[in-house]
């Protein structure tokens, strides 16, 4: 049977337009109010009061679903993973690692294309504030922990935790070329993705070869240490 490509075409890779909203809860009015008002402003300029005002909502009910813009904007990053977790497509699992990965990672530019204005806005404060760098590095890591997952590469224990660093930090190569990237089919992004995968690899083997050297050690250790135990014993019993 003829197995499904791993990269889709141009034609059939396109970006919504506007961004759907997501339902009719606070929460959810929320997070469509405070996308809408990045896609206008820098993120350090956005207060409580104007995501309740831009949702239609009280502050005290916003209040009762989040602590701080911060939390919104991780709430929406959580969305984001749910929609990539959602879209998975079966007959990738017959596909090698690399292909799984892709096909998750592009599935996850896809579901950003709405916000694209507002990712370009959050990165550039990002560039200006530590802080908020920072507390985006770990939501991604956080983020890519999971499209890690759905793609059948474990990512649990401390090689798991630098396989997850190193994704986040490859992904947000792409998503700078994915900013400046208008051709429908994501063309630049799939080329940078490439070479961020290809480089993973690499990187990936060599984090397996780093975490082989302390069980190599401790048995050289072991082999080293049994003649000895072995003539002490014979001395013993001499």
């Amino acid at each position: 049977m003829a197995r499904k490509p791993a990269r889709k075409s141009k034609s059939e890779r396109k970006a919504p337009v506007a961004a759907p909203p997501r339902g009719t809860s606070d929460r959810a009015k929320a997070t469509d109010a405070l996308m809408a008002l990045l896609a206008e402003h820098s993120f350090e300029q956005i207060g409580l009061a104007e995501v309740a005002g831009r949702a239609g909502i009280k502050l005290s009910a916003l209040r009762a679903e989040f602590g701080s813009t911060l939390a919104i904007y991780a709430a929406h990053i959580k969305d984001i993973d749910n929609i990539v977790l959602d879209g998975g497509d079966a007959d990738m699992a017959e596909e090698p690692p690399r292909d799984r990965l892709f096909d998750v990672e592009m599935r996850r530019l896809e579901a950003l294309a709405p916000y694209k204005d507002a990712v370009r806005s959050i990165m550039r404060s990002a560039r200006r504030s530590p802080g908020l760098a920072l507390a985006l590095n770990a939501m991604a890591v956080r983020s890519q922990a999971w499209m890690l997952e759905a793609a059948g590469i474990g990512a649990s224990g401390p090689r798991g935790a630098l396989r997850a660093q190193g994704a986040a930090l490859m992904f947000a190569r792409v998503v700078s070329v994915w900013l400046d990237d208008e051709e429908e089919g994501f063309d630049a992004a799939m080329a940078a993705l490439d070479r961020g995968l290809s480089s993973a690899e690499r990187w990936d083997g060599f984090v397996g070869d780093l975490c082989a050297i302390p069980k190599c050690v401790l048995r050289g250790a072991r082999r080293r240490r049994r003649p000895v135990d072995e003539g002490a014993v014979e001395a013993d019993a001499a």
